[in-house]
């Protein structure tokens, strides 16, 4: 199996050059290079993400099919919305962005998913993605209780795009919250989708689905990589998410 290795000073191939599905690499596009906050932000510019265990190289992923969130789908359950008109109507519980970032990476760092005995989220990881956020291309969306971090996730942000990284909960539905409020501010800004990178039940349940990667890619390569956000959440935003029929 050829997989590309890249230096330092080497761009990334082509997210189309990724390992064919059936293969035992499926959508490894590159092993190698570093994690500045450039390189991730080449590599996102292209819908290609890094994912590797300590003891690994960095590897440069770009997988098909894709799961993608489209925002106009998001599913706002019934026991989600009265859990987000319960948040709302609390004057201690609160969403914030960008305030806690590190926080944020480092409680995904520590949750524990069912079937996975470690994390992908290393320290190298960490450092990474501290850097892409002072650069201002990494946010997190944080859930706060009476002063408190119970939930939240983070997130890459160029221009049109928005790729979901990863989430928390010490809560019940403290991530959700966060999604909710994420897909809120994405609507308020006439953003379309969120990228999910991966399969799971729980990003099903909430309305995102596979799409094949070559329309992924192409959503990608036509989405305007320039626009500058002010990444700031307001109350009255949430009515993107809790006055719709969906």
């Amino acid at each position: 199996m050829n997989i590309p290795w890249i230096e330092v000073n080497t761009p990334l191939p082509p997210p189309q050059n990724a390992q064919k599905i059936g293969t035992p690499l499926a959508g490894l596009v590159a092993a190698g290079g570093d994690l500045s906050a450039s390189r991730l932000h080449e590599a996102y510019s292209q819908g290609i993400f890094p994912w590797f265990s300590d003891g690994q190289p960095v590897l440069w992923w770009s997988p098909d099919p894709r799961m993608v969130l489209r925002v106009e789908e998001f599913k706002l359950h019934r026991s989600l919305r009265k859990t987000l008109l319960k948040f709302q109507r609390s004057s201690d519980h609160e969403l914030r962005f960008d305030t806690a970032f590190e926080q944020v990476i480092r409680h995904c760092a520590e949750h524990r998913r069912s079937g996975q005995s470690g994390t992908w989220i290393t320290p190298e990881m960490i450092q990474a993605y501290l850097e892409l956020h002072r650069s201002g291309f990494a946010h997190s969306i944080e859930t706060w209780v009476q002063g408190q971090l119970v939930g939240g996730l983070y997130c890459v942000s160029i221009g049109d795009t928005l790729f979901g990284e990863s989430m928390f909960a010490l809560q019940t539905d403290a991530s959700k919250i966060a999604l909710a409020g994420l897909v809120a501010f994405a609507r308020s800004q006439g953003l379309t989708w969120i990228d999910c990178q991966q399969n799971t039940r729980h990003l099903a349940s909430l309305g995102a689905k596979e799409i094949p990667r070559s329309d992924f890619l192409t959503q990608v390569e036509l989405a305007d990589k320039t626009t500058t956000r002010l990444w700031h959440f307001a109350p009255e935003l949430w009515h993107h998410v809790m006055h719709r029929d969906l």
